[in-house]
Order: C-alpha cells, then sequence, then structure tokens
C-alpha cells in the first residue's frame, strides 16, 4: 500500500527528474481531479442543466478543474519541448508517433471541457463566481448568448466525450496501456528482498505434468503473469536505459528495448490465438530479444531501481539466460570454463577445495570440523577471498580484525563451497539449487544461526535466497559488524588520517540490500570521505556482476567508466567492499593509469588498528 501511495499517487520515482516529472505528475494528477467531469459531461448530454448531486455544485471543485485544466496542458507542452527539442537519448526506440497522438488525444479533451465550460458560462448556465473558475470565465469572453454558442457548446461535450472513449479506445493498441496496468504491476512488485531471483521447480507437483515445468522463458508462453504485466506497464520513459551501465558503455543492450521487445512476443501470440509461428511458440532470443543484449547485462538492478512503474527487467533476462543455458546450452564460451568448475570443483576459479583455508594458515583462524558446533559467527570467506591473490587480503583482514576485537568465529575451510552465485545469475539454476542444498545441509549440521561475509553476492545470496532451501540465518555484511564493533569500542583506532577517500557502492550491496552506512563510517572512522557523483543507491557497476567476472566485455569497459568518476573526486584511495570490485576496480586503475590505491574497508581499518598511533592510544 505505501508504494501505491508515494510510488503511484505521489509520483515519487518520476519526481527524481524534477522537470519530466512535474509535467507527467501534473497531467497524471489532472486526470484523476478530471475523472467526475467525465461523468458530469455525460450527464449533461442528456440535460444540460444537469450535473452531479453535490460535486457538481462546489465552487472548490470549480477552482480545481480550472487549475488543473492549465497544468495538465502545460503538462503536454513540456512533454512535446522534452520530445521535439531537448530529444534525450533515453527515448530511443520508444514509440514517439505514439507519444505524439497520445499527447494530442490528451490536449484535445481538455481544451474541450474548458470550452465547453466557457460556453455553458456564456449561456448563463455556469454554477459558480468567476472567483472559482477564472479560466473557463476569461474564455466564456469569445462567446455570447445566442444560437450559435447553443450549437457550439453542444459540439463541445460531444467533442469532449467522443474524444475520451477514442482515447479508451485506443488504449490497448498503444504504450499507453500502462495506465491500466501500471497501479496493478506496482501493487503486485517485489515484497521480497531486490536481489532475489525466484527459483525454478525441476520436479513436477501433484497433479502437475512434467511438461508443464518451465526452465527459464523461450516463449512468450513462458512468461509469468507478472512477466507479461511487466510487459503492459512499460511506459517507455527510457529511464532504466538512462541508468544502465552496460548501455552507458555502448553495449546493445536496453532494458527498455527488452521490455518492449517481450511485449510485441506477447501481442504476436495473442494474434496468432496463442501459438504458431509468429505467436507464442516463436522464440524470444533472438527473434524478440537480441542475444548479445542478454549477455551484457550484469544484474546490477540499476534498471529496476529507476523504473516508475515498479518493472522487474532482471528477472526477464534471467529468465531468457536460464532457457538458453539448460534447454538450449547456448552461452558466452568464456563462460564454459566457469561453470565447468563450479560443477566440478565447487568453485569458479577450479581450485581444489583443500585449498581453501591456506589463506588463513598463519593466522590461527579455526576451520571447523565435522560435528563440531558453530560458534557465535560463521565466517563465510566466499570463492574469492578464499583464491584470488588480491581479494585474499580482504579475508585477513577480516580475520584479525574480528581476533582482535574478541569475536568468536571459525571458517568452514574445504567445507565451503561456491554459493552458487555465478551459477545462477548466469542461467544453471540448476547447478546453483544443487549447490544451495549442499551448503544449506552442511550448514544447518553445524547449527550455524549467524554468518559474516566479506562478498556482497555471497551475502545477498545466503541472506535472500537461501531461505527458498531451508537455509534461515542471521547474515550481516563485514563492513556492518566491524563498524558495529568500532561503535562499541571493541576496535582502538586513531584519530582519522587526512587521506581523502572515496567509497564505491556495490551492487549488491547498496541498491540490493541497503547496506549505505556502515561502510561510510568506516571511511570517516580512517580517512576523510570524499562521495562520488554516483553513490548509494544510485551506485554505478564495477562491472562484475551477472557471472560478467568471468565474461568477456565488449566495446568500453564498465570498471574503467568508474574509475573515472572515482578518479574525478580527487581521492587518493578508493575504498570497496566486494572482492569483485575489488579486482574489477584494480584493473580499471591499471588500465586507466589513473594513481588510486583500490582497497577494501578491512585493510584500510585493520591498517590504522595496528598502526603505532593506535597501538600509543589502547
Amino acid at each position: 500500500m505505501r508504494n501505491e501511495v508515494t510510488v503511484v499517487l505521489g509520483q515519487r520515482k518520476l519526481l527524481a527528474r524534477v522537470g519530466p516529472g512535474l509535467m507527467h505528475a501534473f497531467i497524471f494528477w489532472g486526470f484523476i481531479v478530471l475523472a467526475p467531469e467525465i461523468v458530469i459531461a455525460m450527464i449533461g448530454i442528456v440535460d444540460r442543466r444537469a450535473t452531479l448531486p453535490w460535486l457538481g455544485h462546489q465552487g472548490w471543485y470549480a477552482a480545481l478543474v480550472d487549475a488543473f485544466c492549465v497544468l495538465v496542458l502545460g503538462g503536454v507542452l513540456g512533454g512535446l519541448w522534452i520530445r521535439k527539442v531537448q530529444r534525450p537519448r533515453r527515448f530511443e526506440g520508444s514509440h514517439l508517433r505514439d507519444a505524439d497522438l497520445i499527447l494530442a488525444l490528451i490536449a484535445m479533451i481538455v481544451l474541450s471541457l474548458l470550452l465547453w465550460h466557457a460556453a455553458r458560462i456564456g449561456l448563463g448556465l455556469g454554477e459558480w463566481p468567476r472567483s472559482w473558475s477564472p479560466v473557463s470565465h476569461v474564455l466564456s469572453g469569445l462567446f455570447g448568448h445566442d444560437e450559435a454558442t447553443r450549437v457550439l457548446e453542444r459540439a463541445f461535450v460531444w467533442t469532449h466525450i467522443g474524444t475520451i472513449l477514442a482515447f479508451l479506445a485506443y488504449l490497448p493498441y498503444s504504450k499507453h496501456l500502462h495506465i491500466a496496468t501500471a497501479a496493478v504491476n506496482v501493487w503486485f512488485g517485489r515484497t521480497r528482498a531486490r536481489g532475489r531471483l525466484e527459483p525454478l521447480r525441476f520436479e513436477p507437483a501433484e497433479g502437475e505434468r512434467e511438461e508443464d515445468l518451465r526452465f527459464g522463458a523461450g516463449t512468450a508462453s513462458d512468461l509469468t503473469w507478472k512477466q507479461v504485466l511487466d510487459t503492459f506497464s512499460c511506459t517507455e520513459c527510457g529511464r532504466c536505459q538512462d541508468a544502465c551501465p552496460a548501455f552507458a558503455t555502448g553495449k546493445s543492450l536496453s532494458p527498455k528495448l527488452v521490455i518492449m521487445g517481450l511485449r510485441e512476443a506477447v501481442f504476436a501470440g495473442g494474434r496468432a490465438g496463442g501459438g504458431g509461428d509468429g505467436g507464442a511458440g516463436s522464440a524470444l532470443v533472438p527473434d524478440a530479444v537480441p542475444t548479445e543484449s542478454v549477455w551484457d547485462c550484469v544484474t546490477c538492478g540499476a534498471c529496476v531501481q529507476a523504473c516508475p512503474v515498479s518493472i522487474e527487467h532482471v528477472d526477464h533476462i534471467i529468465d531468457l539466460r536460464r532457457h538458453l543455458v539448460m534447454v538450449e546450452s547456448s552461452f558466452p564460451a568464456e563462460a564454459e570454463p566457469m561453470l565447468r568448475d563450479v560443477e566440478r570443483a565447487s568453485n569458479p576459479w577450479g581450485h581444489a577445495q583443500a585449498a581453501r583455508a591456506e589463506w588463513a594458515a598463519s593466522l590461527g583462524v579455526h576451520v571447523l570440523a565435522p560435528g563440531e558446533p558453530a560458534p557465535e559467527y560463521l565466517y563465510w570467506v566466499g570463492c574469492a577471498s578464499s583464491f584470488d591473490e588480491r581479494a585474499k587480503r580482504t579475508a585477513q583482514a577480516t580475520a584479525r580484525l574480528l581476533a582482535r576485537a574478541g569475536v568468536e568465529f571459525a571458517i568452514l575451510g574445504p567445507r565451503e563451497s561456491c554459493t552458487g552465485d555465478p551459477a545462477r545469475r548466469i542461467g544453471n539454476e540448476y547447478v546453483f539449487q544443487a549447490l544451495a542444498e549442499q551448503n544449506v545441509e552442511t550448514l544447518n549440521e553445524a547449527g550455524v544461526r549467524k554468518i559474516v561475509a566479506n562478498c556482497p553476492h555471497c551475502f545477498n545470496t545466503l541472506a535472500n535466497e537461501y531461505p527458498d532451501f531451508g537455509g534461515d540465518y542471521e547474515v550481516i555484511h563485514h563492513s556492518a559488524l566491524l563498524a558495529r564493533l568500532v561503535r562499541d569500542g571493541r576496535l582502538a583506532l586513531p584519530a582519522p588520517g587526512a587521506i581523502d577517500v572515496t567509497y564505491h557502492d556495490s551492487c549488491y550491496l547498496a541498491r540490493h540490500n541497503d547496506v549505505l552506512d556502515a561502510p561510510r563510517e568506516l571511511v570517516a572512522a580512517v580517512g576523510k570521505p570524499v562521495e562520488m557523483a554516483r553513490s548509494r543507491r544510485q551506485t554505478f557497476c564495477c562491472g562484475a556482476g551477472g557471472a560478467h567476472m568471468w565474461m568477456e566485455e565488449r566495446g568500453s569497459q564498465i570498471n574503467t567508466e568508474r574509475v573515472r568518476e572515482a578518479a574525478a573526486t580527487g581521492a587518493q584511495t578508493l575504498a570497496v567492499a566486494c572482492p569483485f570490485c575489488t579486482v574489477m576496480l584494480d584493473d580499471g586503475v591499471q588500465a586507466s593509469g589513473d594513481d588510486l590505491r583500490v582497497v577494501d574497508l578491512a585493510t584500510l581499518l585493520v591498517e590504522a588498528v595496528e598502526s603505532p598511533a593506535a597501538q600509543r592510544s589502547s
């Protein structure tokens, strides 16, 4: 209900861009205010002296009608200015002629209403004094009290009603179908965690046929009812496209065009009677959505964050990937080693599981033995921090800090497997579920209740997706736990240094899971925070999500674009809270030649805690 009030009625997401937001809000709010006038006009066709009981005699309502007629016309002119003069890139691919026709119909509806009111006043039929309806009274000067005005009054009211009926008849065939579906789509929008994907079922339920199971979306008939509703709700505003890091760096992916392509496939299926070569049976990829677009997505969720009508673009793209991977065995060749290693070695690096705890050999970290009960915290290290040399420093720093603060924790060592995030995001749901069930069994046998994770992808999977498989744990990101330890005085710190530090928000931490303040507390504890232009939930991806850590990127690199933003702050240090971001942004710094140090928050904190100044103050 809150979303209905803030997103639908309050137009919150649209008003994030004040100019276009006000333009749309004036039209939207205007139609709510003017809706009773449709009934009044219909009554007026039968009897020009009759009106709605009570409301039709209220002066304040007449004032609202006059005001919103002007505001709606202003909104129409604003829309035309944006489309015809400014012509922003986000409208590329949208049905602009359709939008022009809709704006013309809206203008006709409002103008005919104002002129009808003015003609009535000219005939002496106006119920209110000039102070309540000044615009209509000014326009009434165009009309006399004569037969011509009586004819025009009839013409205006019929034009008003006729245009409304034409508008309603055209609506289902235009992009403005969202007028009927958007509020419903917002109502049924995601109520669980934003980073969660809906699991597939591989076994038929009781009474269900095996052929009824869906393995992603291959044709329009495979789309879920919510996905179909998403396609009907698209306004073609292009905000998702503007926010997309893949589109911003010249890739073929436009989240808007993906949804529009799927909508055309749904409509084609309806026209073909639900099947046939041109209908629901035609392949969504590449017939409706280009193959390259499916693999360009980094699942950052920026499109979903920006969408004013709660379309879940990432879920659509993952379902397209699921069909390609599991049904057609079609995926980028460079991703094959990752998928093979996840299945064979339980980690995408392909290293032996026995090597998982080698990073901790000199730190005295306790490795939980089979049958041994878990301590207060289970530290989920993750594959990157176990095997990647740059990311290992994060695990070592985190372990040293937890030990220094007196936190009881252990790791699973060789018994920790990949959470399955890369497999799931690339579309191999079957492998993900096998790993999820294995890890949940291990965690539950150990009686794990609290988990600390330094990888946002592991954090998201453990916290938001493992509950679907019987794994209910309190999962905390290492930045949040470390910030709490600093606040509680369990980690002694010197005064913050003079070095400028800019913090990069990981998509899976900030946008998907709202972990925003704790990392900034740590930055402020060790240096001088400097924010990038795009930060917090509006962050710009590092380019690793959606299994892109293991895929080649075409064209301009997302990570170098993010490094450019970081360098523009003038900071000397680029702080991160994700091992994937560590690798991607460090690569970006090396490629760009910028003088930036990319370092995890835990490493920054351990350097401060173990500094001579901290030792003297403790």
